[in-house]
């Protein structure tokens, strides 16, 4: 059976016919699509399961000063964006400045397939780096308002974590000498992903651009007790604020106001709740934040923790050099520390 004789400008001009259902790129002479200089991909319009993406930072065994930016692939790879394209950026805050043409070079890299890097050759870095802001907010949850038998909020209570206490998923905790009172906080975090002030609710999660897990630990001593009870030593010590292990594209949750959150300290389960028990939800966050201040790409929040944190056991309980604890949010991650 002969194939029929069909010239590529046909085929280009069927294609660019179909472009609401074709997406068609561009790429450079040699790229890894295709042999020729067009990578066509067949895409649904929305929903895609290339666009849901974990997006990483990584160092490799053979080179832990060079951060790369990658998107996991499965279990056991990741896709190196920095080799599909050497023009992107090395820091996922200058990704996320670049914007939606930088998330759409992601996802043609993970469409392509290739370029794909071991778990095992690679260090996760915390996801983002160098934010220009850390916001936090405090008794967030029902339950955690419960446990402390205080008024639930009116407002979102807003304080803040320098980003220099900002670590990796699977870093050390450094306990400092100065506290005798260090606590845990499992948290959900969501990353800004473009520019705005006066944000509307409804028109929020247009700037965020994924959700990840965060620690939020607490030196209770300098929170509650010194410094004024001013929160802000308490809450940044170096070391503070792991992050990670990805964060993970907002269409690529079922709900992220409906996700089981969990905190396990040497293996034993501390705190146990759902992202439903949150009061101030994250439309109202970047609402209500944005009237203050402008949000940038990259920017992280945050948004509380729910109950089972030590200081309100009885008796309370602090975490001490040598415990392990691991942070937990379905469908996003885990988060694994060392105490030393």
């Amino acid at each position: 059976m002969c194939r029929p004789n069909i010239s590529s400008s046909f085929i280009m001009q069927a294609l660019v016919q179909a472009t609401p259902f074709v997406h068609l790129v561009r790429l450079r002479p040699g790229s890894i699509c295709s042999q020729g200089s067009y990578c066509f991909q067949v895409r649904p319009l929305s929903g895609s399961k290339s666009s849901r993406m974990r997006l990483l930072q990584f160092v490799t065994t053979d080179n832990q000063s060079g951060v790369s930016l990658g998107v996991e692939k499965d279990g056991r790879s990741v896709i190196d964006l920095n080799s599909f394209d050497s023009s992107l950026p090395r820091t996922m805050k200058e990704f996320l400045e670049i914007g939606e043409t930088a998330l759409e070079t992601a996802r043609r890299a993970v469409d392509c397939g290739k370029h794909a890097v071991c778990r095992s050759e690679i260090t996760l870095l915390s996801p983002i780096t160098n934010p220009d802001k850390v916001v936090c907010i405090g008794m967030n949850y029902m339950d955690h308002c419960l446990e402390q038998n205080i008024a639930v909020p009116k407002e979102p209570v807003i304080f803040s974590k320098f980003g220099s206490s900002i670590v990796g998923p699977y870093s050390d905790i450094i306990h400092p000498e100065e506290s005798n009172e260090v606590d845990w906080e499992v948290e959900l975090a969501f990353v800004i992903g473009k520019k705005g002030k006066h944000i509307k609710k409804e028109e929020a999660m247009d700037y965020v651009v994924g959700f990840t897990v965060a620690h939020d630990v607490s030196a209770r001593d300098w929170q509650m007790k010194r410094n004024g009870k001013q929160w802000l030593l308490g809450k940044t010590f170096d070391t503070f604020c792991p992050l990670g292990p990805a964060i993970v594209t907002k269409d690529a949750l079922s709900d992220p106001h409906n996700l089981g959150i969990r905190c396990r300290v040497n293996k034993e389960v501390m705190q146990d709740s759902n992202t439903n028990q949150l009061i101030f939800k994250t439309e109202e966050l970047v609402a209500w934040v944005s009237q203050f201040v402008t949000l940038n790409p990259g920017d992280v929040f945050l948004t509380g923790t729910p109950s089972g944190v030590g200081v309100f056991r009885k008796p309370p309980v602090f975490l001490k050099r040598g415990d392990t604890v691991e942070c937990e949010i379905d469908e996003i991650g885990t988060l694994r520390n060392t105490v030393i």
